[in-house]
């Protein structure tokens, strides 16, 4: 039996190190579910793996997209999936890790047939998003797919984008076209979640952002300003600092300083992992670990596998 192990938690929780670890261990490549990590002119403000850790383990689907690609989950189950039958054919295991919640999804159970959106259209709603802002299509989507309306995250003009992409482009509303069906898949899926406590979890995400900085954090933002408007860029680290660097006063109208915006992805990447908790603790097949926890993690994939590695 083949099988596939899934590294999943919260952005911050120390997923890379257990994960090249455990590469290393069952000599498995590593595929990425992290939809910003694909993205190779961010690889800062999206803690993608190093080089130096991908020249340690094979990595795909990690710095593969250019800045002004258009990907969905629906592309990278597809692509995901060609690959994994692919490798299963000289692996027995292999590895997956990442905190983008749908991707993770789409691996385990498959995602609804949703049509491609045309260039045309998805260039005519980026525009609309771009001159009448969010609340313009929101209003927009109530009145198109109610139902869909009442479920999304009204505040993230990706979901809203789609969801009102499909409508246009099938004249139906994106409610009627999810349906939630599981798909089976060939192999063993292991899912590993890894957590910590919160005090462990926000002092780890703080000092990550600080780390960020050192690293050129700032440096890479002034890079992708020029292309902002880009859904790609619209993720925690890159839309504070491109509020610092248009000007755009604190929610008291003091102007905003380079530690407010700081302070914001802090505070953002701490709500953020507050929602995946959310969603992945909704599956009643994820294992919870600690991740300094190694041998009990390898321990359960060798009970779950049939294998005998040790550290």
């Amino acid at each position: 039996m083949k099988n596939l192990v899934i590294i999943l938690g919260p952005t911050g929780v120390g997923k890379t190190d257990i994960c090249l670890n455990l590469a290393d261990l069952f000599h498995t490549p590593i595929i990425g579910a992290d939809s910003r990590q694909m993205y190779a002119d961010i690889p800062i403000c999206t803690a993608a793996p190093t080089q130096e850790q991908m020249a340690r383990v094979k990595h795909y689907f990690v710095g593969n997209l250019k800045i002004d690609d258009y990907y969905s989950a629906a592309k990278y189950e597809e692509q995901a999936s060609n690959l994994l039958t692919a490798l299963f054919g000289s692996h027995d295991i292999l590895l997956a890790s990442g905190g983008s919640m749908m991707y993770i999804d789409s691996l385990c159970y498959g995602i609804d047939d949703i049509p491609t959106v045309s260039p045309e259209i998805r260039q005519e709603l980026t525009e609309r998003l771009r001159t009448e802002g969010l609340d313009s299509l929101v209003a927009e989507l109530k009145l198109l797919d109610p139902e869909y309306y009442w479920k999304a995250d009204l505040k993230n003009p990706k979901r809203v984008l789609h969801a009102l992409e499909i409508c246009y482009m099938t004249g139906h509303p994106y409610s009627d076209l999810r349906t939630g069906n599981k798909a089976e898949r060939p192999y063993n899926i292991i899912r590993i979640g890894l957590n910590r406590t919160r005090e462990e979890l926000y002092d780890r995400i703080n000092r990550r952002v600080d780390s960020m900085v050192e690293n050129g954090l700032l440096e890479e933002a002034q890079r992708m300003y020029p292309f902002k408007g880009l859904n790609s860029l619209n993720t925690v680290g890159m839309k504070e600092l491109f509020s610092w660097m248009d000007g755009n006063p604190t929610p008291d109208g003091k102007p905003q300083t380079l530690e407010f915006a700081l302070d914001c992805i802090r505070r953002n990447s701490r709500v953020y992992s507050r929602k995946q908790m959310t969603w992945f603790k909704r599956d009643q097949n994820t294992v919870w670990f600690h991740p300094d926890d190694s041998k009990s993690i390898i321990d359960y994939i060798n009970s779950c596998t049939h294998a005998d590695k040790t550290v």
